[in-house]
């Protein structure tokens, strides 16, 4: 089988399973690379392809990288060749890195360096509102219920649909944004000049604005997300409470974010100053 027509097929298979561009084009990816590093037809690769590829290609780079390569691997040839030819390759453990997140006074700066409108409004609504890149992106109109002041997120991460609040303090400039886009005749409440926006737009956004604030660490849209759950948690938040806003299946998803909290752990005195303290009682 020619690659082209196995890689054809392999999005085929993505589609009919409704998996997300996201994944559809890391699974087509993977597959294209290695195939292009064995210089063989698809089904004539082996498992010690995969191994050789994944330490010239992957052994400096994360564990995740080398779990997603396989799952895409395994994808394509179970289902195109009835056969799992990464069975016994040993998955790499994840690491378990604590994510970048903001302080209130990091997050305000950042929102007034954004001096485009459309580009603080945007900004404010994932922090606001705990988003993902990809739901702001994909946030139509007719998602939002300005009278009732919800909105909705349609097929997010997982295939699941959630209801989130519309900020009073967004509110009027949401309903301004909306109307603007209605002129337009655009089905999205945000778009570009040359339509849909992209991830890639919104990191590029955040990055400029990120600097232009003097913020040293590196930001990322998800960065806003992840400070709006550290935020609920230091306000004191439940934890289910802060799964169901960010949409999550688990709560040890969830619970990360009780290991990062900087407000939370200064609560927590060390056993040496409680030990002082006490000895200077005496």
């Amino acid at each position: 089988m020619e690659k082209e027509v196995f890689l054809k097929k392999i999005e085929t298979e993505l589609k009919i399973s409704k998996n997300s561009p996201h994944t559809i084009r890391n699974y087509l990816s993977s597959n294209s690379k290695l195939i292009d590093f064995s210089k063989k037809n698809p089904e004539e690769i082996t498992q010690d392809d995969i191994k050789l590829f994944m330490a010239e290609k992957l052994a400096e780079k994360s564990s995740m990288s080398s779990i997603l390569f396989l799952a895409a691997v395994k994808y394509a040839y179970s289902n195109l060749l009835n056969k799992d030819i990464t069975a016994g390759i040993k998955r790499p453990k994840r690491e378990k890195k604590i994510p970048v997140v903001l302080s209130k006074d990091e997050v305000r700066k950042l929102l007034e360096s954004a001096v485009n409108k459309k580009s603080k409004l945007m900004l404010s609504l994932i922090y606001a509102c705990g988003f993902r890149v990809s739901e702001l992106i994909n946030l139509k109109m007719r998602d939002m219920d300005f009278d009732e002041k919800i909105g909705h997120v349609r097929q997010a991460k997982g295939k699941k649909d959630r209801n989130f609040n519309i900020p009073n303090f967004l509110a009027d400039n949401l309903k301004e944004q909306a109307e603007l886009q209605k002129q337009n005749n655009q089905e999205y409440l945000f778009t570009g000049p040359n339509g849909k926006l992209s991830s890639r737009n919104m990191q590029k956004i955040i990055q400029n604005v990120a600097q232009k604030a003097g913020i040293k660490k590196s930001v990322h849209p998800h960065t806003l997300r992840h400070s709006f759950a550290t935020h609920l948690l230091e306000s004191g938040t439940d934890i289910r409470m802060i799964q169901e806003l960010l949409g999550h299946a688990d709560l040890s998803t969830t619970q990360i974010y009780t290991h990062i909290s900087s407000e939370e752990m200064k609560k927590v005195s060390s056993p040496l100053d409680n030990l002082m303290k006490n000895e200077e009682k005496k």
